[in-house]
């Protein structure tokens, strides 16, 4: 099997914790020179020094704040007249806030969209043109479980991520033709920093234990724990490779079996 990823380049979205380091780092390991992009500089510039590293590998790191497409838009444009090829795209963009979808402002969908699809898009745009030249693409959407049925108190990033995924769907029949591929990647219950915040809310909420939250929530997945950031990053790596040549335009769920539908 083919995951050499040692001539390519990938930009990795949100990397410096959770499922977007977690996936930077094994991209390293296949070989690629890997690209972060997160906003905070000083955790990018640590993120980067533990990269994996070989003496044909060139890692490097972009500042970027999703919360504002145009920065985003200028960032990447600028970087990409210094450093033109990419060949993969990981997009990977932090959830909001949890509440009743009843009680949540119109603005915050505008946000969250931004941030998630348009931010998307930009990225998209910008390095396509690339993919295209060396008729070699790897994008890969990094979603939710919800993708495939609602998470109760999550409402706006459901809404959200079901629009990131029709998006890919579309864009993985128009650009195919030119070796990318498109697939998305759904994280059931992981073991990151937003869960944490996400099981402290709903024990503040509820009025119960963050341990009696763990455990109905464990309860409801059939390896009967949570996933690592590492697993979620194993299949986002396959996707990048060589070997997923022919795999295009699909949801992988990396949840122990959460998902109720096929």
């Amino acid at each position: 099997m083919n995951l050499n990823l040692s001539d390519k380049t990938a930009l990795v979205c949100g990397s410096t914790q959770g499922i977007g380091w977690a996936s930077a780092f094994e991209l390293a390991l296949m070989g690629a020179n890997v690209t972060l992009m997160a906003r905070n500089e000083a955790s990018l510039q640590k993120k980067l020094a533990e990269l994996p590293k070989n003496e044909t590998q060139t890692h490097r790191y972009i500042v970027a704040d999703f919360s504002h497409p145009d920065s985003v838009s200028a960032t990447i444009k600028s970087y990409l007249t210094e450093y033109p090829e990419v060949h993969i795209l990981v997009n990977n963009s932090g959830g909001p806030a949890g509440g009743a979808i009843i009680d949540e402002l119109p603005e915050k969908f505008v946000r969250i969209f931004e941030q998630h699809l348009v931010c998307n898009q930009i990225l998209v745009q910008a390095c396509v043109p690339s993919m295209i030249s060396s008729g070699f693409g790897r994008i890969v959407n990094i979603i939710s479980v919800s993708v495939k049925q609602p998470i109760l108190g999550l409402g706006v990033s459901n809404t959200v991520r079901w629009a990131v995924a029709s998006w890919s769907k579309t864009l993985s029949k128009e650009i195919a033709k030119h070796g990318i591929t498109v697939n998305n990647v759904l994280p059931g219950y992981t073991l990151t920093a937003r869960l944490d915040q996400v099981n402290d809310m709903r024990a503040s909420n509820d009025g119960v234990s963050k341990a009696e939250v763990e455990k109905a929530l464990t309860d409801t997945i059939p390896t009967k724990r949570f996933a690592t950031a590492e697993e979620v990053a194993a299949a986002v790596a396959f996707l990048c490779s060589p070997a997923a040549a022919s795999i295009n335009g699909i949801n992988v769920p990396v949840d122990g079996g959460l998902a109720a539908s096929l």
